[in-house]
């Protein structure tokens, strides 16, 4: 561990004790800081231009501090309150950032019916698997790729409204309650970029707001057709000057059945291209159905399903259907989570452009064990079979098929 990790994670354990109150109202504070030890992939980390698709790649099989994240929330009326969520990762250049900054307006409300509104830059709720603090998961160290993906490239930059409908406080009672959404922003342009030249991939970085994701160059970057492309992705930028939006509904049954629905449309025009920086918009479009059942108070069944297509480019010369889903299982007995997935992802290349190939396919199995010491302290163990097909690796002289088998042991320290 470096100077530079060892400073933040002491700033940001040390922010809770030293924060006021805003406008005096009451202030909330949680945190996250996690050290890991994983075992080495074969191949560098795509971070740093490789191909593994994991996180940590070739040399990484060292002791790092995986991740420090401080969750806030600042109570400034009944009605309004404001949220932020900050990060330090240390790859692949010691960054800090926010992943979340929003403000949200949720009146107190008797009647079956509320209105809530967010304004700000945050995450659609589209996922059952990353409910813990700062948007990670309690059951596997590794999200699934699906999610992994929209921690990526997704950031919402914009005006989220819902309604909620509470089936308990309807003159007649429902055991259904239901909660609908609409949002509208900018930004979010290049989504599909790093999706589209890399493929799905698997692990718990979230990329902060203006952050560049460097990508491994391939021959079709030489090509006069993509000359207007940096070899790194700005995923949050605003290029086109169109707005995106999503719908989305949330549907409960008896605490029990949990389905969330959500179609995402960000509405670039994939002919623009902003030559200084290097980033074309591109048209992305896909939906979402995530399912969560409680088979008991203790074993939970969770699934998610996603797809899409994404193009860039003129008349779309980069034109990809893509797809994934997951099944997770996860069952808590006493200080003990044991968590197992398995899932499947693919990119389908659809354009005539040969010198630029985008296919990729894969499928991952995960098996996590988390142990709650006490609130404050928790360890873990997760073994990951993850393989990948991608079919532009052969631009490097690397093998197009590969397997990465990686185990990871995690202690982690709550605030």
């Amino acid at each position: 561990m470096n100077r530079y990790q060892f400073l933040s994670l002491c700033l940001l354990s040390s922010l809770p004790l030293v924060t006021p109150s805003v406008c005096g109202q009451s202030t909330q504070h949680k945190g996250q800081i996690q050290v890991s030890w994983q075992s080495a992939s074969e191949y560098a980390s795509w971070y740093e231009r490789g191909a593994s698709v994991n996180r940590f790649g070739q040399g990484d099989n060292r002791l790092n501090l995986s991740r420090a994240v401080l969750e806030s929330r600042f109570d400034v009326s009944s009605s309004w309150s404001a949220h932020s969520v900050v990060q330090y990762v240390p790859d692949p250049d010691n960054k800090v950032g926010f992943t979340e900054l929003y403000a949200q307006y949720k009146p107190l409300s008797k009647g079956a019916y509320q209105p809530q509104l967010r304004v700000g830059g945050f995450y659609p709720k589209m996922s059952l698997e990353n409910p813990d603090v700062g948007w990670s998961s309690p059951y596997n160290y590794n999200f699934s790729a699906l999610n992994t993906w929209l921690g990526e490239e997704l950031r919402i930059f914009g005006i989220e409204a819902s309604l909620k409908r509470s089936g308990k406080r309807l003159k007649q009672p429902s055991a259904h309650n239901w909660q609908w959404f609409a949002g509208i922003y900018k930004g979010n342009d290049p989504t599909g970029a790093v999706l589209s030249w890399r493929g799905f991939s698997s692990h718990d970085r979230q990329s902060v707001f203006n952050e560049s994701l460097k990508l491994r160059p391939t021959a079709g970057f030489m090509s006069p057709q993509l000359s207007g492309q940096a070899w790194q992705i700005e995923p949050f930028t605003e290029i086109d000057g169109r707005f995106g939006y999503y719908v989305g509904a949330h549907w409960s049954y008896q605490n029990r059945h949990s389905l969330r629905a959500y179609w995402y449309d960000n509405n670039g025009d994939p002919a623009i291209v902003n030559y200084d920086t290097g980033q074309y918009a591109w048209d992305t479009k896909f939906w979402s159905l995530a399912y969560k059942y409680k088979i008991t108070r203790q074993t939970h069944l969770i699934a998610q399903a996603m797809s899409g297509n994404t193009a860039m480019g003129k008349a779309r010369g980069v034109d990809n259907d893509f797809d994934s889903q997951f099944v997770l299982l996860t069952h808590r007995w006493k200080k003990f989570r044991l968590s197992g997935r398995i899932e499947q992802f693919q990119v389908k290349d659809l354009d005539h452009w040969t010198f630029d190939p985008n296919a990729s396919d894969g499928g991952a199995i995960t098996a996590t064990l988390k142990w709650r010491i006490t609130d404050k302290w928790r360890a873990g163990a997760e073994f990951q079979y993850l393989e990948t097909k991608v079919a532009n690796r052969a631009d490097n002289n690397l093998p197009t098929r590969q397997i990465e088998q990686l185990w990871r042991l995690s202690g982690e320290y709550r605030f």
